[in-house]
């Protein structure tokens, strides 16, 4: 169920922090609160964009499916920005599917809110547009990441990136759906994941995942997810 959000959210989506405080209180009366559940698709490839969404809360994944039936994630999206980026550029059909993989809370919000909001605001268009550079950078160290580092390393990556928008210690995940977006074998995930359990860094228990020691599962992963971490918090903190 959707309803209108009134105050700045307190721990919620990054990006709308970020907004000069006029901007905001401009674009609030138009915020929609709403559910993300696991396995919702936000996006569906083709369609129109109708709004756009801000994570307070969860992660979705763009996944790009092939004529074979095989997807790949090729992006992750949580609290540090907005799903819907191309329709602020004149791209109004959504180019892979946006589908959620940590369940949340999501604001949303029809474009044309945004675009006017961004010709009022040079500072909110600036912000905007720093974060488009980001999420580039962010698809650039992932097609890097998926093609040079292992599959732990890989896995690592991604539990890191989704405890960090889940804001939970403990989130849905399984193993055949981890590897799909990996694009791995789900055998090497499983792997990876046993390695992972054995060493007391995860639980995993009936398709539920439990980051029980973030430090060594950064210490495990690969440079990418700090690289990625990096660049989201130097365009939210300048």
């Amino acid at each position: 169920m959707a309803h209108k959000a009134r105050d700045r959210p307190q721990g919620g989506n990054r990006l709308l922090a970020a907004l000069p405080a006029d901007s905001y209180d401009r674009l609030s009366p138009h915020l929609e609160a709403i559910e993300l559940e696991h396995g919702q698709v936000v996006h569906a490839a083709g369609t129109v964009i109708e709004h756009i969404y801000f994570i307070e809360q969860g992660l979705v994944s763009l996944v790009k499916a092939m004529r074979d039936g095989s997807v790949v994630e090729v992006g992750t999206i949580g609290v540090e920005g907005m799903v819907g980026l191309s329709s602020l550029v004149g791209i109004d059909r959504v180019l892979v599917d946006v589908v959620v993989q940590a369940p949340g809370t999501a604001l949303r919000v029809r474009p044309g809110v945004i675009g006017e909001e961004m010709a009022l605001s040079p500072r909110s268009r600036d912000l905007i547009l720093r974060y488009a550079h980001a999420l580039l950078m962010q698809f650039i160290q992932t097609a890097a990441c998926n093609s040079l580092h292992s599959i732990e390393q890989r896995c690592c990556r991604w539990l890191l990136i989704a405890h960090d928008s889940a804001r939970t210690g403990s989130f849905p995940l399984t193993h055949e759906f981890l590897a799909m977006l990996l694009g791995v074998q789900r055998a090497g995930v499983s792997v990876a994941a046993s390695a992972l359990q054995k060493a007391g860094i995860i639980e995993y228990h009936y398709g539920r995942v439990t980051i029980v020691d973030r430090h060594r599962l950064e210490a495990r992963a690969c440079e990418c997810y700090e690289a990625i971490r990096a660049a989201l918090d130097r365009l939210l903190e300048a």
